[in-house]
């Protein structure tokens, strides 16, 4: 949520940083996922939602919201893409999840494209292929 809002308008983390007194590595933590928006300090939320212009609301909602739906997509999976996951065998587990998506049906495209998003390519990307 934070980095959205910051290319939309056109900020570095450094910058909002900076500008919301909070230190540097916080802000990374909280971009990267180290550390959750939800789990942060009223006042850094006040601070980053004072500067980058939302309501704190906005930013917690939207956090737990994603922790929601994270959690929501890493269960209720089949047993054996369970068992890649656990074991994270690249080759395996892309496979599993195409299985899954494309044979089965067990997963919808979305939910396929945010487990290769978190377990195939560190949450790098944005793919939903």
């Amino acid at each position: 949520m934070v980095e959205r809002l910051l290319k939309k308008q056109n900020m570095t983390k450094y910058r909002l940083a900076v500008e919301a007194g909070i230190p540097h590595a916080t802000l990374n933590d909280i971009c990267s996922g180290k550390t959750r928006l939800e789990k942060c300090s009223a006042e850094t939320v006040y601070k980053l939602a004072k500067v980058l212009g939302v309501s704190m609301e906005m930013l917690t909602v939207a956090a737990i919201q994603n922790a929601e739906r994270e959690r929501a997509y890493e269960y209720g999976l089949p047993e054996y893409l369970q068992h890649d996951l656990l074991d994270c065998l690249w080759g395996e587990l892309y496979g599993s999840i195409n299985i899954a998506e494309i044979n089965d049906g067990a997963i919808t495209r979305e939910h396929a494209g945010f487990l290769r998003n978190k377990y195939l390519f560190g949450g790098k990307h944005d793919r939903n292929d």
